[in-house]
C-alpha cells in the first residue's frame, strides 16, 4: 500500500487545481530490501521513530499490521504528526478507543483509509441517498468481497492469525470498507446479528507443515438501523472467500420513492430506480472518470483502484487544508471507532448466537453523519 500511495503522489499532476501539492520525502520499513523500490525518496529508514523526529515531515501514511496500530498511532500523535492510518484503526475496540482519545486530546489531523467509496459511481450513489430523493429507506446492502483465500494452497499469512490481525479476522480486514458509507449516512446499527465463517482452518506454514488459521474469512451481518417511522434492515458483507469476486465493493439501497445501486465490478454503471406512474423503472447511468476532485482524464474513460486512491488522498489533504467543502471525506476517527463498536457487537453475537446492540458496548459517543 505504500507503493500505491507513492504512485498516487506521482500522479498528482492529474488533479486539476487541487489546493495542496504533496511531496514524498521519506519512507520507513523494517525490511531494508523493501526500501529499494522507492528510488527517488531521499530519506530511507528502518525505525519509524526517525520519521517522527524529522521536523521536515508534515504528514505520515501509516500502513502496518493491526497489532502495531495502537503503539505507532499513539507515538505519531505524541510527536504532533498528522497522519492517515490504515483500517481498522487498532486491533480491537479497546485499542481504537485509546487511539481516538489521544487524537481528540491533541491538535493533530487524523483520518483512516477506505478507498472504494471514492469511485465516481459510489459518490453519485451516496449523494442520491443523502439528498433524501429515495424517500423512506426500505432496505440497504453494502459489501466488500474477494476470493483471494479460495486457493487452499495459499500459505498462512498474518491476516489469518489472531495475534496479528485480531480475533475478528475479516471484519478487521474489510469491515470498514463496508461501513464507511453507512456510517457517513448516520446509519450506525441499532442491533446486529452475525454469521461468521472459518472456512479454511489450516494453511501451509513457512516450513510447509499445516499451520492453524484462527480468524474468520467471511462475515455476513444483518443490522437494524433507526429512521423516522421505524427501523430498516442493513445487510453488510465482508468476505475473503466469495467465488467469482475479484475485489468487489457494492452498495444497493431502495426507498419508497426510488433506489440506487453501484458495484465496482461494473465501474461505469450506476443503476437508478425511479417511479413512473405505477411502474418501477431501473435505469442505467453511464459514469465517467470524474469524481469530487476533477482530473485531466476525459470524462468518458473508466475509473479504477488507482484513481480511487488518488481521490482519497486528494480528500485527505484538502480537508487537512480546510478546503474539503461539502465533498465526501475520509473516514474520521469517530467513524473508525463506531466500526469497532459494530465489530465488537458482531463478535458477541457470534459467541452468544444472539442479537446484540452495539450502543450497549463500551466506547465513545455514537457517531453521526457528516464530513
Amino acid at each position: 500500500m505504500g507503493k500505491e500511495v507513492a504512485a498516487a503522489i506521482a500522479r498528482w499532476c492529474a488533479l486539476v487545481d487541487h489546493p495542496v501539492t504533496p511531496r514524498l520525502t521519506a519512507i520507513c520499513d523494517i525490511n531494508p530490501a523493501a526500501l529499494e523500490w522507492f528510488d527517488t525518496v531521499t530519506t530511507k529508514v528502518t525505525d519509524y521513530h526517525d520519521l517522527l523526529s524529522d521536523e521536515s515531515i508534515d504528514v505520515l501514511y501509516i500502513a502496518v499490521r493491526h497489532d502495531l496500530h495502537e503503539q505507532i498511532y499513539l507515538d505519531a500523535v505524541a510527536a504532533g504528526k498528522d497522519f492517515l492510518g490504515e483500517k481498522p484503526f487498532g486491533i480491537d475496540l479497546d485499542a481504537a478507543t485509546r487511539i481516538v482519545d489521544a487524537v481528540e486530546a491533541s491538535n493533530v489531523f487524523v483520518r483512516c483509509s477506505s478507498e472504494m467509496p471514492f469511485f465516481p459511481g459510489a459518490q453519485a450513489a451516496f449523494e442520491r441517498i443523502r439528498s433524501g430523493s429515495l424517500g423512506r429507506i426500505i432496505e440497504a446492502t453494502n459489501y466488500f468481497s474477494h476470493s483471494s483465500d479460495l486457493d487452499l494452497a495459499k500459505p498462512v499469512n498474518w491476516k489469518r492469525q489472531q495475534r496479528f490481525c485480531g480475533a475478528s479476522g475479516v471484519l478487521n480486514d474489510l469491515g470498514l470498507h463496508a461501513l464507511h458509507v453507512p456510517l457517513r449516512l448516520g446509519w450506525e446499527p441499532a442491533s446486529v446479528y452475525a454469521v461468521l465463517q472459518d472456512l479454511v482452518p489450516q494453511r501451509p506454514g513457512p516450513d510447509g507443515a499445516l499451520a492453524a488459521c484462527d480468524t474468520f474469512e467471511n462475515a455476513t451481518l444483518l443490522c437494524a438501523v433507526e429512521q423516522e417511522g421505524g427501523r430498516f434492515p442493513l445487510t453488510l458483507g465482508m468476505k475473503r472467500i466469495d467465488p467469482a469476486q475479484k475485489n468487489t465493493w457494492a452498495l444497493r439501497v431502495t426507498g419508497m420513492e426510488g433506489g440506487v445501486e453501484f458495484s465496482t465490478r461494473r465501474p461505469k454503471t450506476l443503476k437508478v430506480m425511479r417511479l413512473d406512474g405505477q411502474e418501477q423503472v431501473w435505469q442505467e447511468v453511464e459514469m465517467g472518470s470524474q469524481s469530487d476532485f476533477p482530473t485531466i482524464t476525459g470524462g468518458i474513460f473508466e475509473t479504477g483502484f488507482s484513481d480511487a486512491m488518488l481521490q482519497m488522498w486528494a480528500a485527505y489533504l484538502a480537508e487537512r487544508a480546510g478546503q474539503l467543502g461539502d465533498r465526501f471525506g475520509c473516514v474520521t476517527p469517530r467513524e473508525a471507532l463506531a466500526s469497532h463498536r459494530v465489530v465488537a457487537a458482531v463478535m458477541r453475537s457470534h459467541a452468544e448466537q444472539s442479537v446484540v446492540e452495539p450502543s450497549a458496548l463500551s466506547g465513545r459517543q455514537r457517531t453521526g453523519a457528516g464530513h
